[in-house]
């Protein structure tokens, strides 16, 4: 009787102990939960950063007009008028 005892009560304590590891809302999975917040948050910050130098282009823009000529030089290549314009052509290796 004993043994049989003994033998419900291991059978318990393993039972309750893969729930607590495997089971739905088990350690194993309260662990993949954080790693996956921590890569959210990681992502969240890179785009939080992201969006701050957008909004300050874009305030940079509205506001100033060094801003819109720095971007049309850059971009479309525009020249002011006097100006000479030199194209220099690395050489590919």
């Amino acid at each position: 009787m004993r043994k049989w005892l003994s033998a419900i009560f291991i059978f318990l304590l393993l039972l309750l102990q893969y729930s607590l590891w495997f089971g739905n809302g088990g350690l194993l999975r309260v662990w993949q939960l954080n790693r996956a917040v921590e890569q959210q948050k990681a992502e969240n910050t890179k785009l939080k950063e992201r969006n701050e130098a957008l909004e300050a282009e874009v305030l940079d823009l509205k506001g100033g007009l060094e801003a819109i000529e720095e971007r049309a030089r850059t971009d479309l290549g525009m020249i002011k008028k006097d100006e000479t314009f030199f194209q220099v052509i690395e050489d590919e290796k």
